[in-house]
Order: C-alpha cells, then structure tokens, then sequence
C-alpha cells in the first residue's frame, strides 16, 4: 500500500519504546539484537520517527548501552531508576516525558520484536484520530485474534495508566477501560511477534522476510 506520512505540523504524536528488560532468558539484550544490519533498537526507531514529532526510548540498567543507537537516530533516552517494578512501571516513565514535552497522543511498543510496517503504523493513527471523536482513548491492533503493539494512546489512556500502581500491569488498565478502546485487525504479524529466547530469535531470523513498503 501506499503511505502518507502525516505532516508532524498538525499532530501532537510522540513515540514510546520499552527497552528496559534485563532480556534474561535471551542472555544479552534484545534491544541490541541484530535486525538485518541494524538493532531492534534502531529499525524500531527509524519506523517510529516519521509518525511522531519525538521518539522517547525508556531504558533501564542498559541505558548507557544504548545511548549510541538512541543519540545516532535523534531520538531521547530516558531511564527507569527501578526497572524491577516491571515494564508496566517504564511506561509511566515515558508516558509522564510524553506529557512533560507538551504531546498529547503517544504510540507505544517494545523493543523485543520486529517494528511494524508503515502502513500498520498508519492505519493505527487514522483509526485513533477517528476514534478520538468518539470518545475512545486508544486503539489497539489484533492480528490472529490476538492484541499486540505498537498501540496508539490519547492523553485520558496515558492519564489512566500514570494514576495506576506501578506494580499493576498494562494490561491490566486496558481491560479496566475496555470500552474505551478501538481493537483494530491489522494483517501485519509483526503486532504480535516477541522473542525471548535464542531459539525464538533464532527461528524469526530464519523464517522472516523483511519487505519494503510501496
């Protein structure tokens, strides 16, 4: 398909990647993990930037491990003094930086996968921006009958996860306001790809074809 990158003039988009896990079944970190000459860290970067006016990347005792990818590719790094909390509490992390930088809307993934195709990214946008006239707060993509990333939040989701413990989950707040949420089907299986372990990561690399939107 063909896209149409949104002119960052009228939209108020900034982009938010979960990089802080220790990655301890992998036994390195799956941000840094080879993704066809780049990192996951990086291809996700490079697919977020053209759809938001800033990419926020939350790190954790990796941090200074990935300030090199983040500063190569201009977007910001923030760091989660108790990455042990979970990944529910580096999202209230990079939510509040959405805020703090005057951004009203987020898109919101994890480093552990390959990014989603711009056309993905772009459906999920048009679908907010019409769901946001509706009242809804967040769209969520599904692919095979199950939800998946990168989802794209208004400023009432992102308020309901910082209210949040920060021990809960995301998931847990997303099910709390489910009629507040747009569960988009997406034919992108990368929404809901995740590797853990060498073997997972092993088994994407062999069977994965990387593709060049029109």
């Amino acid at each position: 398909m063909s896209v149409v990158y949104p002119d960052h003039a009228s939209r108020s988009y900034a982009a938010v990647i979960l990089a802080a896990g220790t990655s301890t079944r992998m036994g390195k970190d799956k941000a840094l993990l080879d993704w066809y000459g780049k990192t996951f860290l990086t291809a996700t970067i490079e697919s977020l930037t053209p759809f938001s006016q800033l990419v926020i990347v939350v790190g954790g005792e990796n941090s200074e491990s990935l300030k090199p990818s983040v500063w190569a590719q201009s977007a910001y790094l923030v760091t989660n003094p108790r990455p042990q909390l979970g990944q529910f509490s580096s999202l209230q992390i990079g939510l509040q930086e959405v805020l703090n930088r005057g951004r009203d809307a987020a898109i919101i993934t994890h480093v552990d996968r390959p990014p989603a195709s711009p056309g993905t990214i772009q459906a999920l946008q048009v679908a907010f921006g019409s769901a946001a006239n509706t009242g809804k707060w967040a769209v969520v993509p599904q692919f095979g009958g199950k939800h998946g990333h990168p989802i794209v939040v208004g400023r009432e989701m992102m308020e309901a996860f910082l209210k949040s413990d920060p021990t809960t989950t995301a998931r847990d707040v997303e099910h709390a306001n489910q009629e507040r949420i747009v569960y988009l089907p997406i034919d992108d299986p990368n929404v809901v790809t995740n590797v853990n372990t060498p073997e997972e990561y092993a088994a994407l690399v062999s069977s994965f074809s990387p593709t060049t939107p029109s």
